[in-house]
């Protein structure tokens, strides 16, 4: 998945829609709220790609950044739980049930040039689009390679999960850039005051 851009800027990319939907939390990585309203849910719904560029999303309302938040807690602790070699049985459940709906249901259409391009089937519900990321966490819980690869952020203030797909499945931060620099240069101070 490719980062999004445009008025939801740059955004997590953490392998997984799921986990994206877990970075949106405030206290990731020290970020704000980003689900604080229908608007900012409806453009991280494009910017992570669960709804095509251009769908209309007239109908997201406070209802729908609810359940997403619902969602994103239940997935968080589903995946803290995974990490420590717990369990989250309700929100195993919660997520169960999700998932079971229908998710959205895609076709290609002819864009501009004659391209083929994604389009929903149908208008987007709350209900369905919270299935297809639902179903992404169970997918994800349940393949055996995906969920070893399931790492949280070693940022001192970061609490972001993602897929560890580097070379030798190494990698420790969410970001190197901005945890991993955050990290060297706290590094550094160290060592200055120390040699003082």
């Amino acid at each position: 998945m490719a980062a999004g851009t445009g008025s939801y800027g740059r955004r997590f990319d953490s392998g997984r829609i799921c986990l994206d939907l877990v970075a949106t939390a405030a206290g990731t990585s020290g970020a704000r709220e980003r689900l604080d309203g229908p608007a900012r849910l409806a453009e991280w719904l494009v910017a992570s790609r669960l709804v095509p560029r251009g769908t209309p999303l007239t109908s997201v309302d406070e209802t729908w950044v609810a359940r997403f938040r619902q969602l994103r807690a239940c997935v968080d602790r589903l995946m803290t739980a995974e990490l420590a070699g717990g369990s989250a049985d309700g929100a195993l459940d919660r997520v169960n049930a999700l998932s079971a709906g229908a998710t959205p249901g895609l076709r290609a259409v002819r864009g501009k040039g004659g391209v083929l391009v994604r389009a929903l089937s149908a208008d987007p519900a709350c209900g369905t689009l919270l299935a297809a990321v639902a179903r992404d966490a169970v997918e994800l819980l349940t393949d055996p390679v995906a969920r070893a690869a399931l790492r949280r952020c070693e940022g001192d203030a970061c609490r972001r999960l993602y897929l560890d797909t580097s070379r030798g499945r190494r990698r420790r931060w969410c970001s190197s850039e901005v945890c991993g620099n955050r990290e060297r240069v706290a590094r550094h101070r160290r060592r200055v005051k120390a040699a003082t």
